[in-house]
């Protein structure tokens, strides 16, 4: 059973599983896309649903493999349940009180951010920069409001089309934050009021240089943060592999020393026995073994010769 499960989790994990999702996926958004004609969608009322049911019961049996596979982790992952949420209000059946959830089938596109790492490292990077850009969105409203108020004070009765109150002068502010239509604004204030490029030009140099490219500026280094934080788990994965590698070939040596030291008594008693019978060159050329108080005989003959 373990054995199948770790196959059935290589199988889930695999990038072929993944790149089938992803198709799914696509496919699932391309048949939303053809849906919103209406002579298509009348036309072939059956084959979409067909096609949607089919993609509905892949994602599910999707969810049901992983949940199979990973457990209780599998809901310990917040893009986990972001799938699961979706691939349930998808699965929600269709009446009048809850027709209104129907339209949440179109959200399954969105699972691509959950597929696809790299969609999933920017979403991640959005969420951790937020306490950074809340300050910095709450400076760029303020620049808004407050020139908002200037605007309304000096131009409410030169372009009341564009300053008449404080709610047109916000809307007028804002346009002119994106840089989309202001030099008409300015036009028209400046035939009455020649100075006014000054306000508009020391609006959008503190709003659109300043502000909104410290926001650039923050959510990059949220971004290089969760990058790089990426990279250091994929490094810590990479040296737990090798540290086990390692271990193993250590316990493998070791194993062998083990083997080899058991087997050295056993060596030991194999040797043949010291019976401490005389050597070769103890005996003498004619087979007699002299005994240990017995002189040799060439010995003797040389020292009668001395004397």
């Amino acid at each position: 059973m373990p054995f199948q499960r770790e196959r059935l989790r290589v199988f889930v994990d695999s990038p072929v599983f993944q790149r089938a999702v992803i198709a799914v996926i696509a496919l699932n958004g391309l048949a939303l896309g053809l849906e919103t004609s209406h002579e298509l969608a009348d036309r072939h009322a059956t084959v979409f649903l067909v096609i949607d049911r089919a993609i509905l019961a892949v994602f599910v049996v999707e969810i049901i493999l992983r949940i199979a596979v990973h457990g209780k982790a599998f809901f310990r992952d917040p893009w986990n349940w972001f799938d699961l949420v979706i691939v349930g209000m998808a699965l929600v059946p269709a009446s009048e009180s809850v027709s209104i959830l129907r339209l949440f089938r179109f959200l399954r596109v969105l699972r691509l951010i959950s597929v696809v790492p790299g969609m999933r490292r920017v979403v991640s990077a959005l969420f951790a920069a937020l306490p950074g850009l809340a300050s910095a969105v709450v400076l760029l409203l303020l620049s808004l409001y407050t020139a908002s108020v200037i605007g309304e004070q000096l131009f409410h009765e030169v372009a009341p089309r564009y300053f008449g109150d404080l709610g047109r002068s916000l809307f007028t502010m804002f346009t002119v934050l994106t840089v989309e239509g202001w030099p008409q604004v300015a036009e028209d204030v400046m035939t009455k009021e020649p100075l006014a490029w000054i306000f508009f030009a020391t609006f959008i140099v503190i709003t659109a240089f300043f502000v909104l490219n410290l926001l650039i500026g923050v959510i990059v280094s949220a971004m290089e943060a969760e990058v790089n934080a990426q990279r250091w788990k994929e490094d810590q994965e990479l040296e737990l592999e090798q540290h086990t590698a390692v271990m193993n070939e250590i316990r493998a040596l070791s194993e062998k020393v083990d083997r080899l030291a058991a087997q050295l008594p056993a060596l030991a008693d194999a040797r043949p026995p010291d019976t401490g019978a005389p050597s070769d060159a103890e005996h003498c050329s004619c087979g007699h073994q002299p005994t240990r108080g017995e002189v040799p005989q060439a010995e003797a003959d040389g020292r009668r010769q001395g004397e």
